[in-house]
């Protein structure tokens, strides 16, 4: 009885990952009450979870990563790719390196944020196309993720899962061997040969265009002097050489979708367009119509309004404005910003863009004051894109940041103090030395990871204890008989992958690890080699842009769509499969 409900439960979180309506963090509250109510995790253990070490070393290495962020230092390394006139692969190979680096000693979205607004940068300068570098680049992320143990949330809770099992922990280096192999082949693939399978969505012809947005929905408002005013809908398209989409008209706070040709505007009628920024711009221009957004700060001065800017930014993973609308927190009033336009590339917009809930990797214009906006954007979480000034930081908080970093290494590496310990050390230090603003203490821990990690253990632990792991495990020892040792570990990592393809990586892994354990057990052989699989298979989310939040982070700015990730995906994750399974016997052999 006790399996049926580990094993329901477990269809359940699996079949809300891949929904996605429902985010992760409350997929695992929903799972971690059910195995409560069903009486399979004790209600005074409920929240044991989160005081396991992995939660605490997750958050506190979030923090420090933060630290690391805020000094400047991956800004400070790209001045000198920006002064120097290099080729294409030289740019490409040095961005995909820094990032991959820089993602083995801290959050690899960390890492990533960072470096795009540099790549859309260097890709403007260059006149190429920004897609030729931010899908490298977030891949690139991910496979530093596989160097050291505190590169990603997979490879702490696998050494905290082999702690509890075998009474070891994997030390800071010991996934070197195996993950620098690959990132070093999976860096030569994406430089050489990967960069060419991503479709260029959008010419970048002349330095025009800044991104790789397909289409912007905006809205613009019919004025007294406008061009279109007592004109039919079809008159649009004599103030625009684009492609121009009207997608419904906003009358008397009535809104009317795919207006005919003969519909005629009115003043202060809102359309609402689609098209190619530069044909919106364009648009605009010629028909002497308004943004609409533009309207709540129109009554500034002449003088106010020469400091007023437009940028684009990027949402990101852990924003605060996700699943809200302009509308509902008041964004003009709450962060002194006007939202003008949105790009999303998963789906259509059929609503007011004020009413639109912001999603991760939407691509959003602001209007605000050019003193504030930076700030403002901070505060929402969203990543500035275009006009933004490089922050190089100031050297005393790189060499702060960095010392810092460096002690929490050296204490791990030489058993002088627990990892968890150590990082929480360095968390504290950053704060008291103010590399790290005490206000923004808790802004670089991803909540939603860290919930989502103590809510889901006692799943992993339940599908142990409850005989599910061993279950599962004997129906893939039944191919023990056809298939070679090396062949079932290769399955454990295929599986792995696919997995993590569709549901956060940490939870792959809280899922996979004590099958893997249990499918090592039942061959009699070592588990090491299997747990490393699974730390390498969690890392190679490359698949789809929902497996990881880096994935997800560049979709908007590069203009991709669902299936451009498997069309460089699937050959590095192929290519990954074949080298790590004879790395990972060569290193870690299965007879212990």
């Amino acid at each position: 009885m006790e399996q049926i409900i580990v094993f329901s439960t477990l269809l359940l979180a699996l079949v809300l990952f891949i929904w996605g309506k429902i985010r992760y963090d409350l997929v695992a509250i929903i799972c971690l009450l059910t195995l409560v109510i069903f009486g399979l995790v004790p209600g005074e253990d409920a929240f044991l979870g989160f005081a396991h070490p992995a939660v605490v070393t997750v958050a506190m290495i979030l923090v420090v990563s933060h630290g690391l962020s805020r000094s400047g230092l991956i800004e400070f390394l790209a001045r000198w790719v920006m002064e120097k006139n290099m080729s294409f692969t030289l740019q490409l190979a040095f961005l995909c390196t820094m990032v991959c680096f820089a993602s083995a000693f801290m959050n690899n979205v960390g890492a990533l944020a960072m470096t795009m607004p540099l790549a859309v940068h260097i890709a403007q300068k260059s006149g190429q196309s920004p897609s030729s570098y931010l899908m490298p680049i977030a891949f690139a992320s991910l496979l530093g993720g596989m160097i050291t143990l505190i590169g990603t949330p997979p490879n702490i809770i696998v050494s905290m899962i082999r702690a509890e099992q075998f009474g070891s922990r994997f030390k800071m280096f010991d996934f070197a061997p195996v993950g620098i192999v690959l990132a070093v082949i999976g860096l030569v693939f994406i430089v050489l040969v990967g960069w060419r399978l991503v479709p260029k969505r959008v010419s970048n012809e002349n330095g025009k265009n800044k991104f790789n947005i397909d289409d912007y929905i905006t809205e613009v408002k019919i004025t007294e002097d406008s061009k279109l005013k007592d004109e039919p809908r079809s008159a649009i398209h004599e103030f625009t050489r684009g492609n121009i989409q009207v997608l419904n008209i906003i009358r008397n706070r009535q809104m009317t979708f795919a207006p005919g040709r003969d519909f005629v505007f009115k003043k202060d009628d809102i359309i609402t367009i689609q098209g190619d920024p530069e044909d919106i711009k364009e648009f605009i221009e010629d028909s002497k119509t308004k943004l609409e957004g533009e309207e709540k700060g129109s009554e500034k001065s002449e003088r106010e309004a020469v400091n007023i800017s437009l940028v684009e930014a990027v949402v990101m993973d852990n924003a605060r404005i996700i699943n809200r609308s302009a509308a509902s927190m008041q964004m003009s009033y709450r962060f002194g910003v006007n939202l003008l336009a949105i790009s999303r590339q998963s789906e259509k917009i059929r609503k007011r863009i004020d009413h639109v809930k912001f999603q991760v990797g939407d691509v959003i214009l602001v209007q605000g004051e050019s003193d504030r906006i930076d700030e403002a954007l901070e505060r929402m979480g969203c990543l500035p894109l275009a006009d933004r000034g490089l922050n190089l930081g100031q050297p005393k908080n790189i060499l702060l940041s960095l010392g810092i970093f460096g002690l929490a290494l050296g204490l791990t590496i030489t058993g002088w103090m627990e990892v968890q310990v150590a990082f929480t050390l360095a968390a504290l230090l950053m704060v008291l030395t103010k590399v790290i603003p005490l206000r923004e203490v808790y802004n670089g821990v991803d909540w939603p990871v860290i919930i989502l990690l103590g809510a889901l253990l006692p799943l992993g632990t339940a599908l142990e204890t409850s005989g599910g792991a061993t279950s599962i495990a004997e129906q893939i020892l039944i191919l023990k008989d056809f298939l070679p040792e090396w062949a079932i570990l290769g399955l454990v990592l295929v599986v792995t992958m696919l997995l993590s393809a569709i549901i956060n990586n940490a939870a792959t892994v809280v899922l996979m690890a004590p099958i893997a354990i249990s499918v090592a057990s039942g061959m009699g052989v070592a588990g090491d080699p299997f747990l490393m699989a699974v730390a390498v298979g969690a890392s190679c989310a490359f698949l789809t842009p929902i497996g990881h939040q880096s994935n997800a982070l560049v979709m908007g700015p590069g203009g991709y769509k669902f299936a451009d990730y498997l069309r460089l995906g699937l050959p590095l994750e192929i290519l990954i499969t074949v080298i790590s399974i004879p790395l990972i016997l060569y290193f870690w052999p299965l007879s212990g």
